[in-house]
């Protein structure tokens, strides 16, 4: 049992924003001093939030006091959070969290593994959105969405012939996704929701089934489906990330074949043996997603383990160039330009041509 006494969070509005000052190099020697296990877990609520920067200078506080580690967004529109806690800490940590009435008894989603190397420090946002549509108010709804399934539901709707869409990104579902789902070839979310309306148009009437990894874009996409019309939308409950843990539980078949793209320093949570995407550079199979080792290309690719030595961990033969660079040097390039950059296999452009055969 325990119990917390959390002070009010006025006093926190009169305190600096607080940073965690590590960098990468430092953190991960702090990470491999720790002699317990960490466990990876998600969580959002959308919920009006008035005060987000006094709630963001709460949290960054007392979660720093038990070595919690993520990437937390907070808006008035709610918290979309994923952290990795000690596992000693977890209990006080829930009890953190419950401690709010704005996330009293809010739904965890834990990753299939524990893991070390999910994040390295605890960055928390305040932003305008805590998922990022581009919609108005006034065409969605998020007190009318769409019905949360189980995993057994969720296979049963598929097996009946419901349309299956996933609300991910293009680099996400290349790795892994339902057999037969709609697959938007998407870079954010933003231009997905357009994109899966044109894509489902015609199919009003029938039952179309919504997915994602955690659950937090189906609460919209949902919505804003129903409110162009859709009268039968449904979505996975707590997303691939809660579904992979039921059909393990319960003996179920498992749907969903390949790896779960996740938005941490792993890349990726394999949730069947199954590999359905290629190296990004020579074609052989692979779904291991990786950044260019030049820091001012930091294209997101998938990459072999082979092409991975023989190319430096690079996307191209200029890249290779830049990180043969004094480090100095490349710090000058850097500062010029930033790229975030995914590479688009269903577009023309083709890594391997950057390399000799």
């Amino acid at each position: 049992m325990f119990f917390i006494l959390l002070p009010s969070l006025c006093k926190y509005m009169l305190k600096p924003q607080l940073y965690n000052k590590l960098n990468r190099s430092t953190a991960e020697k702090e990470l491999e001093k720790e002699n317990f296990d960490r466990l990876v877990l998600s969580f959002y609520r959308y919920v009006k939030i008035e005060n987000t920067q006094n709630l963001r200078n709460f949290l960054f506080e007392e979660w720093g006091k038990l070595k919690v580690l993520g990437r937390v967004y907070l808006a008035n529109e709610g918290i979309n959070a994923q952290v990795s806690i000690p596992e000693p800490q977890l209990e006080l940590f829930k009890a953190i969290i419950n401690s709010l009435d704005l996330f009293k008894g809010i739904e965890f989603k834990f990753g299939a593994k524990k893991s070390k190397v999910s994040f390295y420090k605890l960055t928390i946002k305040v932003k305008e959105q805590i998922v990022a549509d581009g919609l108005r108010e006034n065409t969605f709804d998020l007190k009318n969405i769409g019905k949360k399934l189980s995993a057994k539901e969720w296979n049963s709707k598929m097996e009946n012939g419901a349309v299956v869409v996933d609300m991910r990104n293009h680099y996400e579902s290349e790795v892994g996704h339902f057999k037969g789902a709609i697959l938007p070839q998407s870079v954010t979310f933003k231009q997905e929701l357009p994109m899966v309306v044109d894509l489902l148009k015609g199919k009003e009437n029938e039952s179309v089934l919504l997915y994602c990894t955690g659950g937090i874009r189906c609460e919209k996409a949902s919505a804003f489906l129903k409110h162009k019309g859709f009268k039968d939308v449904c979505q996975l409950n707590g997303g691939i990330i809660n579904y992979a843990k039921s059909v393990e539980k319960n003996n179920l078949e498992n749907k969903f074949k390949g790896v779960n793209f996740v938005f941490d320093d792993r890349l990726g949570e394999r949730i069947t043996d199954d590999v359905i995407s290629k190296c990004h550079q020579c074609g052989d199979s692979c779904d291991k997603h990786t950044n260019c080792a030049n820091l001012q290309c930091n294209l997101l690719f998938i990459q072999c383990d082979k092409c991975s030595k023989s190319n430096q961990k690079c996307c191209s033969p200029e890249c290779i160039d830049v990180i043969k660079l004094p480090e100095t040097t490349q710090k000058k390039l850097r500062a010029k330009k930033k790229n975030r950059l995914i590479f688009h296999s269903h577009k023309k452009a083709d890594l391997s041509l950057k390399f000799k055969r």
